[in-house]
C-alpha cells in the first residue's frame, strides 16, 4: 500500500477540493493517459488496486506510470467514542485528486488494449475518468 515514508506533520486538515488542476494535466511520459474528469480523494488502495488491474489486463507488456501519490493523511475516531478527547488516529492517505488530473499513464501497447486497461482501473478509483491520448 502506498504510504508516504515520512511526513514532517502527522495530521493535517481536511480542505476544499474545488477548481481544476493545472499541473500533471498532460500525458508527459506515455502515449495513453487515464485523466480525472471529478475531484475527490484517491486512497492507497484505489491506486494499487488499479496499479494491479493495468498490470494484468496489459499481461506485463508496455510501461505504465502513476502520476499521483497519497500524501495526505486522512484521520478516524473508533466507533463508539464520545466527541472530544482529541483529533483520531491516522486512519490511511490519499491523493487529493481534481478535474483534469493524469492518474496513469502507459505505453507500448496498442491504443485498443490501453483503453481496456484504463476502463478496468478506472472502475478502481472513487472518481470518474476518462482516456486521454497524446
Amino acid at each position: 500500500m502506498l504510504q508516504p515514508r515520512k511526513e514532517k506533520f502527522r495530521k493535517q486538515f481536511r480542505g476544499k477540493r474545488r477548481g481544476v488542476a493545472t499541473r500533471g494535466v498532460d500525458v508527459a511520459f506515455g502515449d495513453f493517459g487515464l485523466q480525472a474528469t471529478t475531484s475527490g480523494w484517491v486512497s492507497g488502495r484505489q491506486i494499487e488496486a488499479a496499479r494491479k488491474k493495468i498490470t494484468f489486463m496489459t499481461k506485463r507488456a508496455g510501461k505504465y506510470w502513476i502520476r499521483v501519490f497519497p500524501h495526505k493523511p486522512i484521520t478516524k475516531k473508533p466507533v463508539g467514542v464520545k466527541m472530544g478527547s482529541g483529533k483520531g488516529a491516522i486512519e490511511e492517505h490519499v491523493a487529493v485528486v481534481r478535474p483534469g488530473s493524469v492518474l496513469f499513464e502507459l505505453s507500448g501497447v496498442t491504443e485498443e488494449t490501453a483503453r481496456i486497461a484504463f476502463a478496468k482501473a478506472g472502475h478502481k478509483l472513487s472518481v470518474k475518468t476518462a482516456f486521454l491520448k497524446k
